[in-house]
């Protein structure tokens, strides 16, 4: 399959080079352009323009940072809309909102293309790993069609029908929990700590026990590393993410007073400066809440 990728940060190289391996040409674009050279390294072949990227594909993948830089990929000068063949099929993995997902779903069918909303869930050592969770959902010819390149990123595929926004719901709901699960981990760690219990082994504790899951594993061990890990994925994307649930909650009026909470936290971790650090530098505000450095 010829796909196109736009969007290289650290999720987006390492699911086109899981991409790029599996066999397929690749041809890649990025803004900063240097982002794509190790790619090129490997055989993908560069674009100068996302229409550069997108005309020979039948299927071009976007991981983007939000709606804005999307909108501006797909309908912008020398955007992907106009230069994307009929039948081809924009794969759309960036977390974004589900209005976006509708708007591009729109335009793409009367464009005579495809559109699918594929948000993954994991970090950038999953995707590097082929190991990401891919939410799914569109058309049923399009995702058949998409298959081989969510088997190339993932180990698994969830379906959520045809609507390309209910993939993008999924997503921020996840995305909600993990910033809950990371904000109470980190006042339970704060109260520990100030409490002069050792910390370590009340984390394995939780690890071994009460919540001997994946995503505990992970943000135990990268909270108790002190929020310095080297970020995969950033506090100011938690905080744009929450908010997007929260007005995908008040478009259907449901209440989400924990996610407040979380945002909170997040705009707190901001006004601190630490928003480019990884999100679970939300350890360390609860720690400076309570007095601790």
């Amino acid at each position: 399959m010829r796909v196109g990728f736009i969007g290289l940060g650290r999720m987006g190289s390492a699911m086109a080079e899981r991409i790029l391996a599996a066999g397929h040409p690749l041809t890649v674009y990025n803004r900063t352009a240097a982002r794509a050279e190790p790619l090129a390294a490997l055989g993908a072949t560069i674009a100068r323009t996302p229409a550069e990227a997108s005309r020979d594909a039948e299927a071009v993948v976007t991981m983007l940072a939000d709606d804005a830089a999307l909108d501006d990929v797909v309908f912008g000068d020398a955007g992907m809309l106009g230069a994307l063949p009929r039948g081809a099929v924009h794969v759309g993995a960036s977390t974004i909102s589900a209005a976006c997902a509708q708007r591009l779903a729109g335009a793409h069918t009367a464009a005579g293309q495809r559109y699918v909303s594929a948000p993954v869930f994991g970090r950038p050592e999953a995707a590097r790993a082929g190991k990401l969770n891919v939410v799914l959902a569109g058309p049923d010819d399009a995702l058949r069609a998409v298959e081989p390149l969510c088997s190339a990123i993932g180990q698994r595929t969830y379906r959520f029908g045809a609507d390309p926004a209910a993939a993008n719901i999924v997503k921020l709901g996840g995305n909600f929990l993990l910033g809950a699960m990371v904000e109470a981990l980190s006042e339970a760690f704060t109260l520990a700590r100030k409490s002069g219990i050792d910390v370590q082994a009340f984390s394995d504790l939780l690890t071994s026990s009460l919540f001997d899951a994946p995503a505990y594993h992970t943000y135990t061990r990268l909270l108790l590393a002190g929020g310095d890990a080297e970020p995969s994925f950033t506090a100011a994307l938690g905080l744009k993410d929450v908010r997007l649930a929260l007005a995908a909650a008040e478009t259907a009026q449901v209440p989400m007073p924990i996610a407040s909470v979380v945002r909170d936290a997040f705009v707190s971790a901001l006004a601190r400066g630490y928003g480019e650090r990884d999100l679970t530098v939300l350890g360390r505000v609860a720690a400076e809440n309570a007095g601790l450095g």
